[in-house]
């Protein structure tokens, strides 16, 4: 078994004929230190914080790393908006995903990293720090809380989720907090038109539509994975987010 600390061990592939053939997109060679470096970070914190049991270097590159871009790469108008510094708020980072990549290739962005376990917080605050990312920063807190505070209510361009539940959930934690236009990005694995039919109804009480549904292959796995995109049209509603616990016991 190779030794966790055996820094010949942990070197993460470049891949980047499969960053641009998926992507059209690669790293350039900063990108590609930060990443790699990110990597080890979170070996490292793994030992005490159980961050994440995806450890070998091919399976983090592929669904911590590719996944995590894969969100925006394809999409040339979120790409854009990144570049020109949209504010961005990452629901859920646990150990940093996407967020943290996303902060790591797209430098005029503000990234706002929210997670609600502290020791999780405090580790990414070492991982900015470790990694020189003046432009990501850490919310120790509750999607539902932090919906209803107004610093951050309708108040950022792109909202991101890896959805682990219901995607009806995972809208009415994003959409109270973006601007009108901005744009709701959710990560999931498997997905079926019939909960397609029951987001668009909760969706539309949240003041935003669907803009799209896009399924892909992973490349390295062959994994089925999908993003949903949600625009933000119209203002939430004030009932919404509703409190602590209640959208994943009664989802909309």
């Amino acid at each position: 078994m190779p030794n966790a600390q055996d820094p010949m061990t942990n070197l993460l592939p470049e891949m980047a004929e499969n960053w641009q053939k998926t992507l059209n997109w690669q790293p350039t060679e900063e990108q590609q230190a930060r990443l790699q470096h990110l990597y080890e970070l979170i070996l490292e914190g793994n030992r005490q914080l159980n961050l994440t049991r995806i450890t070998e270097p091919q399976e983090f590159w592929e669904k911590h790393l590719w996944d995590s871009l894969r969100g925006i790469a394809p999409r040339q108008q979120l790409i854009s908006s990144l570049e020109v510094g949209a504010s961005v708020i990452d629901i859920g980072t646990g150990a940093g995903f996407p967020g943290v990549p996303i902060a790591i290739v797209a430098p005029n962005s503000t990234i706002t990293l929210v997670d609600s376990t502290r020791k999780k917080m405090t580790f990414i605050d070492k991982i900015l720090s470790e990694l020189a990312l003046n432009n990501a920063k850490t919310l120790v807190g509750r999607a539902e809380e932090i919906g209803q505070q107004q610093q951050h209510r309708e108040n950022y361009d792109m909202a991101l989720i890896r959805a682990v539940g219901n995607a009806s959930v995972c809208a009415e934690y994003t959409l109270p907090l973006l601007k009108k236009g901005g744009l709701a990005v959710i990560y999931r694995g498997t997905w079926t038109q019939e909960e397609t039919t029951a987001l668009q109804d909760a969706v539309q009480q949240l003041g935003g539509e669907i803009e799209s549904i896009e399924q892909f292959v992973t490349p390295l796995s062959n994994s089925i994975r999908h993003c949903l995109y949600l625009r933000k049209v119209t203002t939430t509603p004030a009932k919404f987010p509703r409190a602590v616990g209640i959208p994943t016991q009664k989802p909309l």
